[in-house]
């Protein structure tokens, strides 16, 4: 199944919204927008495509009302999604939906795309778990490539499950929270222990990134 979801915020008036596929999207609140799923989806081979727009002096939180569970197709293990956000001049956007959790043998690749502009305020929030309970299978794989107008901002990419980089013998992290945030001017932290380490990095254009790692959410 291939799903493209588009929501456009702009100032003075509702967001708009355009669904096709296994994603909807409804207007809860003032700037508010919750993402609704209405068919089991992501299942392998399903491919999303998310656009979301906040337009020069537009405010917008983007929420979800459950969790996204990745399932094996039956011909297909992997599933795919690709995210456009391109936040605009003195526009703020709040993204933090509910985690996505990879179920045994099912892989879910996601890609995000960010545009900023130098007065524009972002927080960017993924939570990820591999497996339901009982289960240690399970691949997720992110990239996130995010652009100051035409200055990289930030290059990651991150992989958790048997068989990626970040699984070995010394730890094998099976849930992440990630957060990209601009602008932020905070120091550098580390914190945590063996089992649970939570690092913010913050980026030479500005900004930060904070990833926590560890056995569950």
């Amino acid at each position: 199944m291939r799903t493209e979801l588009t929501i456009v915020a702009t100032p003075g008036r509702s967001p708009r919204i355009s669904a096709v596929g296994g994603l909807a999207a409804r207007i809860t609140g003032r700037d508010t927008v919750h993402v609704i799923g209405t068919a089991a989806t992501p299942l392998g081979g399903d491919h999303w495509d998310i656009t979301v727009r906040v337009l020069s002096g537009a405010r917008l939180s983007l929420r979800s009302v459950a969790a996204s569970l990745a399932l094996p197709g039956r011909e297909c293990t992997v599933s795919t999604a690709h995210w456009s956000v391109d936040v605009e001049d003195d526009a703020t956007l709040d993204c933090a939906l509910e985690p996505t959790v990879v179920a045994g043998a099912a892989e879910h690749r996601v890609e995000s795309t960010v545009l900023l502009a130098p007065t524009s305020t972002l927080v960017l929030r993924e939570r990820v778990q591999i497996g339901r309970t009982g289960e240690r299978a399970g691949i997720w794989i992110g990239t996130t490539d995010a652009d100051l107008g035409t200055v990289p901002l930030l290059r990651h990419r991150l992989e958790l499950g048997a068989g990626t980089v970040s699984h070995d013998l010394l730890d094998a992290p099976a849930a992440l929270t990630s957060e990209l945030r601009y602008p932020d001017d905070r120091p550098a932290e580390v914190s945590g222990d063996a089992r649970t380490a939570r690092t913010r990095l913050p980026l030479a254009r500005g900004g930060s990134l904070t990833t926590q790692l560890g056995p569950r959410l």
